[in-house]
């Protein structure tokens, strides 16, 4: 007889010998939807990642970068552009490739994106792209299935953790079976969410790919002819993931009563619907038929219709644009059937924000016709906090710019919103917020710059100036200022260098010093790229020094032709971590008048009114010592 203690020892040995044969092992993770995503690409064994900074999505290659992954190369690339063109080639070199953005970083891509999807590639390659209803993030409410539909490529929606994983490793598997590139489309709320994955080992990439063939009527765009072929392979590529998706049994259909409600969901609103039913109490929810899609594109062409035909009314909840839904409307049309739908169409939903489990159990409730659950419209947050505008963070170099900005501004005689300044993607921005409230317009990566050159076409009566950070220059600015060059705009351009990604998390740029794994890490420098390409009236500046700041914009508007002025000093937070020290700022509370002029002017969370004197918070305080530039009685300074 074996005892208990027995049994136990035989199940240990039997388990781990069959992982070893099997050669993986299941591991249960923490993780984000982002980094089961990451997972999910080393299980596939991905050999390239390549991205752009942007949240929601940017957790992915930031913690690939963390691990010690060789055969697998991780990088951040300039823009989107660039890290798709990467990831493309080296899955058309037959290797399997992972590009990563958010939604506004799709646009940035899509003119390569849509070259390769017409062309295909031989190694699995899959395009990641994080959207955000809601808004969360900043940006627009971009719904990118529609970019999906329009590039006929499969977009795959994973609504759990565990579904982000796998569906992760299938998209690389079906990418590789039908020949091209395939979406995989999170949102904020599954992208940022944590909980426990069974993830397995990593898969090592291949080392090298065998020569891919020399095949111009596949790989290029040279002709009529070409191009028409590659549509009708694109379209045929699209309908084998039509087969794929169905084989794999992605898509779920359960039946239930005939004529009567069905309900359809798609991705992160699959979720939803599972709560939604367990909250119908009092309602016979077995009657209730569902369709829990995997993927808007393609459509389930063939499940969708069995529910069409099967129920009599049907719920769409899909976030963002009614896709699913006018495939419901073209389907029923097509094949004579009398269903009704509750959607977007008839505005049982919205097409604004983003979806949860009482939206889908009232679309229910309304085509079953029961009462509504009362949604109770929940206070924004800012309204529940107290007044307290966004700004930059304690010793942010760019405080010290804008100061600068607006002195040279008055040494000119000038108000700040006599001046037209155009505003730019990341913490430059910040400069339309309180105290500054300089910036006029927000509108795209690198936009700044062209936008200024337009402004100057319409000949106000004012100066027109750009303001624009350092990774954005990097991303999309290069062009607008050789384009501005190129036509001798009369213009200001001020370049905001803190050497950092830093809004979406303290990503490198081409600017960022030696952090990177690899010993071969090159720092490209702003200045020698403005300079290299033509620009002469170049002033660089120290963003602490606002005195030295203001002197250069009051010289460059005083100056005709194109002017750039390059300010720079480390990010506050990563010097800070790089332990780099200023020396301390003093305050003598028995000079201090109370006029605030150090809060009014700088902005800074530092520093506080307590009574009728202020106070630095030392937590917060980095001792850049820009309150100490306005400070008229003298009550701030340096210590010796």
């Amino acid at each position: 007889m074996i005892n208990k203690g027995g049994l136990i020892s035989v199940f240990l040995i039997f388990y781990f010998v069959y992982f070893v044969y099997k050669g993986e092992r299941q591991l249960k993770k923490i993780a984000s939807g982002n980094e089961a995503l990451a997972y999910g690409a080393l299980r596939a064994g991905v050999k390239v990642v390549a991205g752009y900074p942007g949240t929601p999505s940017s957790e992915v290659i930031a913690s690939l970068l963390e691990m010690d992954l060789p055969g697998t190369h991780v990088e951040w690339s300039a823009n989107e552009k660039v890290a798709f063109e990467v990831a493309a080639g080296a899955a058309t070199a037959g290797h399997r490739a992972l590009c990563t953005m958010k939604m506004s970083g799709l646009n940035v891509c899509y003119d390569s994106l849509i070259g390769v999807a017409y062309s295909g590639c031989t190694g699995g390659f899959v395009v990641y792209v994080a959207d955000d209803p809601g808004v969360s993030a900043g940006m627009c409410e971009q719904d990118t299935r529609v970019f999906a539909a329009m590039a006929d490529m499969p977009m795959l929606e994973p609504c759990s953790l565990q579904e982000v994983y796998d569906m992760t490793v299938t998209a690389f598997d079906m990418a590789e079976q039908i020949g091209g590139p395939v979406f995989l489309r999170l949102v904020t709320n599954n992208a940022q969410s944590h909980g426990v994955i069974e993830a397995e080992d990593r898969t090592l990439p291949k080392e090298s790919a065998p020569m891919p063939p020399y095949d111009p009527a596949k790989y290029t765009k040279a002709g009529a002819v070409i191009c028409m072929q590659q549509h009708q392979d694109l379209i045929t590529r699209l309908k084998a993931a039509e087969k794929y998706i169905a084989g794999k049994g992605l898509d779920k259909l359960e039946l239930k009563k005939k004529g009567g409600v069905g309900v359809i969901s798609v991705g992160i609103t699959n979720g939803c619907l599972r709560e939604a039913l367990s909250r119908l109490t009092g309602t016979d929810v077995s009657e209730i038929s569902t369709l829990q899609l995997a993927a808007t594109i393609p459509y389930a062409k063939e499940k969708l219709v069995s529910l069409l035909r099967h129920c009599s009314k049907v719920v769409v909840a899909e976030e963002l644009e009614p896709l699913t839904e006018r495939y419901c409307f073209m389907e029923a049309y097509k094949n004579k059937l009398d269903v009704q739908f509750y959607g977007k169409e008839d505005n049982t939903f919205s097409r604004v924000g983003q979806f949860d489990a009482l939206l889908v159990e009232n679309g229910i409730r309304k085509a079953l016709g029961l009462p509504q659950t009362e949604i109770t419209v929940k206070e924004p947050p800012e309204r529940l906090c107290a007044a307290r505008p966004i700004g930059f963070c304690a010793g942010c170099p760019h405080r010290g710019t804008y100061m600068g900005l607006e002195q040279g501004l008055r040494a000119m005689g000038l108000k700040k919103n006599e001046a037209f300044v155009t505003g730019d993607i990341g913490c430059t921005i910040l400069g339309s917020c309180p105290p500054f409230d300089i910036l006029w317009t927000e509108l795209s990566m690198g936009a700044s710059i062209p936008f200024a050159h337009g402004v100057a076409y319409s000949g106000i009566p004012a100066p027109v100036i750009a303001a624009i950070g350092d990774s954005t220059f990097f991303h999309a600015g290069i062009p607008g200022l050789v384009n501005a060059l190129q036509h001798n705009i009369d213009m200001l351009v001020i370049i905001l260098d803190n050497g950092w990604t830093a809004m979406t998390g303290m990503q490198v740029n081409p600017g960022t010093g030696q952090v990177s794994q690899k010993k071969d890490w090159k720092q490209v420098d702003i200045e020698s790229v403005v300079r290299g390409v033509g620009v002469e009236k170049l002033w660089v500046v120290d963003a602490y020094d606002v005195k030295a700041v203001a002197g250069a914009v009051e010289t460059a508007l005083k100056t005709s032709g194109l002017k750039v002025i390059l300010s720079r000093r480390e990010c506050a937070i990563q010097a800070a971590r790089l332990k780099v020290k200023y020396a301390p700022v003093t305050f003598n509370p028995a000079s201090c008048v109370g006029c605030k002029k150090c809060i009014d002017v700088t902005g800074c969370p530092a520093i506080e009114l307590k009574g009728k004197v202020i106070a630095i918070d030392t937590l917060q305080c980095n001792n850049c010592g820009l309150c100490t530039e306005v400070c008229p009685a003298k009550a701030l300074g340096r210590a010796e």
